[in-house]
């Protein structure tokens, strides 16, 4: 299926769509565009969201006026830097750059409970097939390796309780490092060691999401693709791309008092 294919009534709601709602372009040469994905939306079309008309991939094609090719893929909560070559050529080599652990990941969470100040989680994850995607796919597929390094960056104990076995709630502020790039990682690796994510609603804690959408407005999973660090495919100079916070992060991290933790990049 060609996925940029759609009636003339579509493309004048996407057009609508980026007026109202315009793509935050981080960076732009004639090889390579990045923008700040915001959270909730799609990269591309899906056979799973078919009421979606607002697409990552097609708002970014409408701001730069060519066709552009995803270089990888974010969750559809998870909001922050999103890759795109502008020819399939170049799409290939980011694609090999990721394949090959050539390019730096770096994302910022707000995790249940208080984390150590560094560590690393090697565990391998199953396929995780969608119902509707990956109909046709081999389901007996092994478990695949999954590395992920994490650095706590801050934490805090609020006088809030939010299970009934403790009188306060403890979280932390953390910069996840996924070495490798297996799907719902970071969410899945958090999960495995009983620190979910924040607003996470597939493997987060409800009571913890609950306390955050009263307590802070907060109706988002708080997983932010902060950082992309590579060689540009073209001219091999260090590229690196920051992708600032939304509305509702910074609200929670000046909340929090987190603002200055947050803002280092590693």
């Amino acid at each position: 299926m060609d996925i940029e294919s759609g009636t003339d009534s579509q493309s004048d709601n996407q057009t609508d769509d980026l007026k109202h709602n315009p793509i935050e372009i981080i960076y732009e040469d004639e090889h390579l565009v990045a923008i700040n994905k915001e959270a909730g939306l799609l990269v591309h079309r899906s056979w799973l969201d078919k009421g979606e008309t607002r697409f990552a991939m097609q708002l970014t094609r409408d701001a730069v006026g060519c066709h552009v090719f995803p270089a990888h893929r974010l969750d559809r909560p998870t909001s922050g830097v999103l890759l795109f070559a502008k020819s399939s050529a170049v799409a290939r080599s980011l694609t090999e750059a990721f394949t090959e652990r050539k390019v730096a990941k770096q994302y910022i969470a707000v995790v249940r409970g208080f984390m150590a100040e560094e560590g690393s989680v090697d565990y391998a994850l199953s396929f995780k097939p969608d119902a509707i995607a990956d109909k046709f796919a081999d389901l007996d597929k092994p478990a695949q390796e999954a590395v992920t390094h994490w650095q706590s960056l801050d934490q805090i104990e609020l006088p809030f309780a939010v299970s009934k076995k403790h009188a306060t709630s403890r979280y932390s502020l953390m910069r996840l490092l996924p070495e490798t790039g297996r799907k719902h990682q970071l969410r899945r690796h958090m999960r495995h060691l009983f620190h979910p994510i924040v607003g996470d609603t597939s493997y987060g804690d409800g009571r913890h999401n609950k306390f955050f959408r009263a307590q802070y407005d907060c109706t988002r999973m708080l997983l932010h693709a902060q950082t992309l660090k590579l060689d540009h495919p073209v001219t091999g100079e260090p590229l690196v791309l920051t992708a600032g916070f939304d509305e509702q992060w910074a609200r929670i991290l000046e909340e929090l008092d987190w603002v200055d933790s947050a803002s280092l990049s590693r």
